[in-house]
């Protein structure tokens, strides 16, 4: 760079001419940088094995990779003239190298090569110049030339004469002439411009035949090369007798422009000669000389008589630019004289060749994720055409991730362009048109198919991101129950998918466990039998992965669900007093009336929906007696039918058939012993422990009455504790939204569409963000006056209460939707407690408000999703004391369930809501005591022992 800069320093000051020559320069060296092209030289007819160049060295290619990168050298036309030593990266002579052979007489002459480098494809051009040497001697056309003259020319005429040739070029084929010595003919040579005067024979002394009838002499041609290499030719004048005057043309030569490819028959030109003589010594014969080629002689022909030279065969441009005709015009006399001139015709380049195209190297397939520029393929062009005839241009099929990009001369390279997605297109034809600037213009094309390496750039998809599936509890251990399908939009191993589990942890144990997954078709199998008493939803996701590099995946979510059979029967619950060898025994009074209620059956079921849902069944007598008893339907309880008398037995033994509504029905089946005793033997019970809510305190009849006020005492201070807590609770403003924790019963819906109470643990239900509270339901019953009734036995009278419909927000649980399609009641269970003065109310339960077919029959399971028209609280004998008019029980159960339904309706001043509230939950969870006057303790104390029979009953 230095030496550089004080070159151009030093030519700076030496003129505007020293300037341009550095400038061209320097364009120069960046051109021959820019294409990277390395020249060589060889002189022809090198030995083989002769050094030319380090080719591998000269390009930057280290040794070691020509092999590995599949180091190659084309040579379009040359054959293996050239080849390189892969050891050492030396370009070597291979065979005999011919500059005549390759070039003719070309001025320049050069062997052109590809070099290729693969992996990633590199492209080199190399030009080797094959220089000339003195191989090849002048070379005249005939060993021996024959000339007529007449030994009455005059001085100084002029007989021409046809040169040698030599086929090598610039000072190898510099010819020079030398006459043989003799005192008649001294030699013109050729000047140098050849096409005005040629080489010929100059008479310097006249003829005389007498004297000399023959002449011999030598003529000898040197080249100007090193050694000189020289040809001869004899020349035998024959002097003629006098014929004075020759023929002679308008003009020495003759110019003439012929297209390439006219039709046989075409007039290159006419000739005319004139002669002095008369007679046949004027009569001239048009001739070509013996000293034209035989390709002109092939081309051409002339007429004798008229001197019109006419087209015989194929002129081609690419064969030969131009041709030199000699022609003689000969005269007839006895001593003929002729005369002579030159004709050249050239020849004019039509658009006659079609441009020829090829695909050097292909790399291919090509990856979908290759990076923009990546090389295709090589695409070499030419046209045998010269000037704009030959001038090529290349163009590709539209509208594709490729282009043409010119590299050298006419060379191209296809390269990738735009990005490439091979699940869009997999393979391109693409078609590389080469067109000449010819008019009308020729073009040649060429196809190739590029096929698009796939790459693993798609994961596999599932259809829809969770499916739900439904199974049949008990199913078979390792039956099939879905089938996992993931798609691939990829090719070959990277669409090649396998399924896996995802695994968790179930419970406590492993979610593999459960279920399996075929790692090939996707189909899911569940291991063991489900149980939905166990696990009622199985929620899991499968994997699935395909086998490129690196692999990707996706998951999809399975939600199992296992739908209840009824495979488990009622079960019966131990009875809490009077059990005997697992019967329940009742002593009942003789004096007790129709719908005394003597016991009750507790059942429950495991399943769920209608397979839970119980009826009870009293069997008949095996003795075909009357038996005084009935058993509720759904409730359970056992109550008298008529009043007793002495006819009947003293004992009897009650089979009760518990049955579930699955399908086949199970069923359990409980003993009841009653024995009717007098009014004073019978137990002090009160209705509700009659009724069979028998709670802990009836165990504490016996005790020490000290215990009992200890225990009174108790209970008294808890009591008041957890009415201090509400009442602060209450007192509290709305927005704090307090809601008491514990365990909310859900409501859910079976398959069938039946109800049931779920035991399970469900998440807390609050409004606001306070604490939660139990699930509630709300309705706003319009309530009927209720009548007094004067006496419990006599028929009870209903309160009719019509309440609204749900709110529509209420979400209720697909396992447990109502299947009531009537209005239901309130039927008597126990005894309400009223406040000071007012009458002891029957405990409601919730039956059917159709005409029952068997007293105590109830409806459906309810506890959720009432649609009925209308509610009835109904009132059993026993209890003579009703509620007042407007008034409803504050709460009451469901038969055959842990939970109660509280009905609470607020002061018409209440900042809160003013509907009636039915609230569904746990009994434990959801007592309320009511507020009493502090100076009334003794209703206090009843509402207290009141509350105790209905926990004891819960």
């Amino acid at each position: 760079m230095k030496y550089c800069a004080l070159k151009m320093e030093f030519f700076w000051g030496r003129g505007q001419e020293s300037r341009r020559l550095l400038l061209l320069l320097l364009l120069l060296a960046a051109w021959e940088a820019g294409n990277g092209q390395l020249h060589y030289s060889v002189f022809e007819e090198a030995k083989h094995g002769n050094f030319v160049g380090r080719i591998a060295q000269d390009l930057g290619l280290e040794l070691a990779e020509l092999v590995p990168r599949l180091f190659r050298v084309a040579s379009k036309g040359r054959g293996d003239l050239l080849e390189v030593n892969l050891q050492n990266g030396i370009l070597f002579v291979n065979s005999r190298i011919d500059r005549e052979e390759l070039c003719g007489r070309s001025a320049e002459c050069s062997i052109h090569l590809e070099v290729i480098v693969d992996r990633p494809l590199q492209v080199f051009h190399v030009d080797v110049e094959v220089k000339d040497i003195n191989d090849n001697p002048p070379v005249f056309p005939a060993t021996q030339k024959n000339l007529l003259i007449a030994e009455s020319r005059p001085l100084d005429s002029r007989f021409p004469l046809e040169g040698a040739s030599d086929a090598d070029i610039g000072e190898n084929a510099q010819l020079t002439y030398r006459l043989s010595p003799n005192e008649y003919f001294s030699l013109e040579k050729p000047s140098d411009d050849e096409l005005v005067k040629g080489l010929g024979l100059i008479l310097r002394k006249s003829l005389d035949r007498e004297e000399a009838p023959e002449i011999f002499l030598v003529l000898t041609a040197t080249d100007g090369g090193k050694p000189e290499l020289t040809g001869t030719v004899q020349l035998l004048i024959t002097v003629l007798d006098a014929n004075d005057n020759a023929p002679a043309f308008d003009r020495t030569l003759y110019k003439v422009r012929l297209p390439e490819n006219v039709p046989n028959g075409t007039l290159v030109i006419k000739l005319n000669a004139s002669d002095l003589d008369e007679g046949l010594n004027g009569d001239i014969v048009y001739s070509f000389s013996n000293d034209i080629s035989p390709n002109v002689k092939s081309k051409f022909h002339i007429d004798p008589i008229t001197g019109q030279i006419i087209v015989k065969g194929y002129i081609d441009f690419e064969e030969s630019k131009s041709y030199e005709i000699i022609v003689e015009g000969i005269d007839k006399g006895q001593l003929p004289l002729s005369g002579h001139c030159r004709v050249i015709v050239e020849v004019e380049d039509n658009n006659d060749n079609v441009p020829d195209l090829q695909f050097k190297s292909l790399s291919l397939p090509i990856r979908e994720d290759a990076p923009l520029g990546t090389v295709v393929a090589l695409i070499s062009v030419s046209d045998k055409d010269v000037g704009v005839n030959g001038q090529v241009t290349c163009s590709l099929t539209p509208h594709v991730p490729f282009k043409l990009v010119s590299t050298f001369k006419n060379y191209y390279s296809l390269v990738l362009d735009s990005a490439l997605d091979r699940e869009s297109v997999p393979a391109y034809e693409l078609v590389v048109t080469a067109r000449d600037g010819g008019s009308p213009s020729l073009w040649a094309t060429a196809s190739v198919s590029v096929e698009v390496a796939d790459v693993n750039d798609n994961a596999p998809a599932f259809a829809q991101p969770e499916y739900t599936v439904i199974v049949k509890e008990n199913n078979p251990p390792g039956c099939h129950i879905f089938t996992v399908s993931a798609q691939d939009a990829d090719a070959q191993e990277n669409a090649l998918v396998t399924y896996s589990l995802v695994e968790r942890r179930v419970g406590e144990r492993a979610l593999s466990s459960y279920v399996s997954v075929h790692a090939e078709s996707g189909k899911v199998y569940a291991l063991q039998p489900l149980d939905h008493e166990e696990l009622e939803l199985l929620q899991f996701q499968v994997s699935a992965r395909d086998a490129g590099v690196p692999p990707l995946g996706s998951n999809v979510t399975l939600q199992v669900f296992v739908l209840d059979v009824n495979d488990n029967p009622p079960a019966l619950l131990a009875p809490r007093v009077g059990g005997i060898g697992g019967a329940v025994s009742e002593l009942v009074p003789w004096s007790v009336g129709a719908g005394h209620v003597v016991a009750k059956v507790r059942a429950v079921d495991a399943d769920s929906g209608y397979n839970a849902w119980l009826s009870y069944e009293l069997q008949p007598g095996t003795g075909g007696e009357r038996i005084p008893f009935r058993v509720g339907l759904y409730t359970g309880e056992i109550s008298t039918t008529r009043a007793l008398d002495e006819a009947d037995a003293p004992r009897h033994r009650l089979l009760v058939l518990v049955k579930d509504h699955g399908d086949p029905a199970l069923t359990a089946t409980a003993t009841v012993l009653v024995s009717l005793v007098e009014s004073g033997q019978a137990p002090k019970v009160s209705s509700r422990a009659l009724a069979g809510a028998v709670g802990p305190e009836a165990a504490l009849v016996d005790v020490n009455v000290y215990l009992i006020i200890a225990i009174c005492a108790v209970s008294s201070l808890l009591v008041l504790t957890l009415l201090l807590y509400t009442a602060l609770r209450c007192s509290a403003p709305p927005t704090d939204g307090g809601c008491a924790r514990g365990k909310p019963m859900l409501v859910c819906s079976s398959a069938v569409g039946s109800w049931s109470n779920s035991q399970q643990r469900r998440p807390r239900v609050c409004s606001g963000e306070g604490p939660p509270k139990t699930d509630l339901m709300a309705f706003s019953p319009s309530l009927s006056d209720s009548r007094d009734r004067e006496d419990q036995l006599q028929p009870t009278e209903e309160s009719f209460v019509k309440p609204r419909q749900p709110n529509p927000d209420w979400r209720y649980s697909a396992s447990l939707r109502a299947g009531m399609h009537s209005s239901v009641h309130l039927e008597e269970a126990g005894i309400l407690r009223a406040g000071p003065g007012a009458p002891d109310q029957q405990w409601p339960t919730v039956s059917s408000a159709t005409p029952e077919p068997e007293a105590g029959e109830v409806s459906p399971p309810v506890g959720a999703g009432v649609n009925s028209n209308s509610w009835t609280f109904k009132y059993g004998p026993g209890n003579p004391k009703q509620s007042g008019p407007g008034e409803l029980p504050d709460k009451f159960i469901i038969p055959g369930s842990p939970a109660i339904i509280s009905i609470r309706q607020e002061p018409t001043n209440s900042q809160i809501d003013k509907s009636d509230f039915i609230t569904f939950g746990k009994k434990e969870e959801t007592k309320k005591k009511k507020k009493k006057k502090k100076g009334n303790k003794t209703q206090e104390k009843k509402e207290k022992g009141n509350s105790t029979t209905d926990n004891s009953d819960q």
